[in-house]
């Protein structure tokens, strides 16, 4: 007798925005939220230190996309939980591409939040963000 084993498509990365994310609107008023993060580390090379980055698309839905879209731009840092989704379509030029990217369900930011007078938040990230 076979044993089915259950499959698991789980990712948690941490990253910095590469671009301003992009705000759409589904016909059925769903929010959608697309932007890029890189996640870096270093690597010994030639006895020098490198940094070697991962670039990942993210793309959020629905109240994930409403509650993080105002708060983010490039440089944001992010910590997004979700699973990987791979995407395909038809360049102009006819030919077939495929991407992966990460299904947010989770996105969390990273950056401080400078506090003005009255305690409220500026939205602008102050000089000791949360290094990763």
């Amino acid at each position: 007798m076979a044993i089915r084993l259950g499959t698991l498509n789980k990712v948690i990365m941490n990253g910095r925005l590469t671009r301003d994310p992009e705000h759409k609107t589904t016909a059925g008023g769903t929010q959608i939220l697309n932007f890029g993060i890189a996640s870096n580390r270093r690597v010994l090379k030639d006895g020098e230190w490198q940094d070697d980055a991962c670039f990942v698309g993210v793309v959020a839905f629905g109240k994930t996309a409403e509650n993080v879209g105002d708060r983010l731009h490039k440089g944001s840092a992010v910590l997004v939980e979700g699973r990987l989704q791979s995407r395909q379509w038809e360049a102009k030029d006819g030919s077939k591409r495929t991407t992966i990217e990460i299904n947010a369900f989770s996105v969390q930011c990273l950056d401080k939040v400078e506090r003005d007078e009255e305690g409220e938040g500026t939205g602008a990230a102050s000089d000791d963000e949360i290094p990763f």
